[in-house]
């Protein structure tokens, strides 16, 4: 492959799971890439298939920023009490898995319209129900949502439109049993979120027979700044968290600050089946 230009690259991913790196196409291997100056520049650089034995020096899901397809879903909210949202496969997360360095058992979908962000999250492999207490949802299985509404990756430290979210299986309701949301404040903030009103908030779970399914649907109004028509772009990280699988990031693992760094958050873009 011939050298890439000096300018930022970015790998979009699409419903297709078609990867592009700028206008180039990029097999869906797993991926090196050589003499990188820092994160936001690569020069003279060039991505060539990894052997087994190139370790690379600098982890492969650090050397692109994600851009991915959120589609738009005008039937959501499901309003039912304790009801799932199911997703079809079609509103997967896709990231190619020669690209990411960490554990893989958690199925990840997001939909969006107007009125809000549907994730579902569906967690397989587990021997144990999942432990989860709101008093220490850091430390708890589930499924840790970082949102910044204005998608600026240029800043190093959260702004009132960057919010952390941990999606409990469990803990909620008087007998601990049921599924729940919290929202946390980000460190090393320049300014905290506004806290969200949660109450119209939408999260549900299921056990499974080797694991639990959850999902949750975030109202427009719980997330400051989101306005569909005006930013259709949102910066976005996740982490599912398990006391018996370890974690599942988006891309970097906890080597890297992404808990407070909006810089590492991927792009999520809302599109419409008539965008693209």
């Amino acid at each position: 492959m011939n050298g890439l230009p000096r300018s930022r690259r970015f790998l979009q991913l699409n419903r297709s799971s078609q990867a592009q790196l700028g206008g180039m196409r990029v097999p869906q291997c797993r991926l090196s890439v050589a003499i990188l100056n820092n994160r936001n520049s690569l020069h003279d650089a060039f991505v060539i298939p990894s052997a087994k034995h190139m370790a690379p020096i600098i982890p492969q899901s650090f050397l692109f920023r994600y851009s991915l397809a959120a589609h738009r879903c005008d039937e959501l909210p499901i309003l039912k009490r304790g009801k799932l949202i199911s997703l079809p496969k079609e509103f997967a997360i896709v990231v190619p898995s020669g690209l990411t360095d960490g554990p893989a058992f958690a199925d990840l979908r997001i939909a969006w319209n107007d009125q809000g962000l549907a994730i579902t999250a569906n967690v397989t492999g587990k021997k144990h129900p999942p432990e989860a207490d709101p008093q220490i949802a850091l430390e708890s299985d589930g499924l840790q949502l970082w949102i910044d509404t204005r998608d600026t990756q240029s800043i190093h430290r959260a702004s009132r439109f960057c919010h952390h979210f941990c999606i409990l299986p469990r803990g909620g309701g008087q007998k601990k049993d049921q599924a729940c949301v919290v929202q946390l404040p980000i460190a090393r903030a320049r300014e905290d979120a506004p806290t969200a009103v949660l109450k119209t908030s939408k999260v549900s779970a299921s056990l499974t027979q080797d694991g639990y399914e959850l999902s949750i649907w975030l109202p427009a109004e719980a997330l400051t700044g989101f306005e569909p028509e005006v930013n259709p772009r949102i910066g976005f990280y996740y982490c599912v968290r398990d006391s018996e699988l370890g974690e599942q990031c988006l891309s970097v693992d906890r080597e890297f600050p992404f808990d407070h760094d909006p810089s590492l958050w991927a792009t999520l873009r809302l599109v419409s089946d008539d965008t693209g």
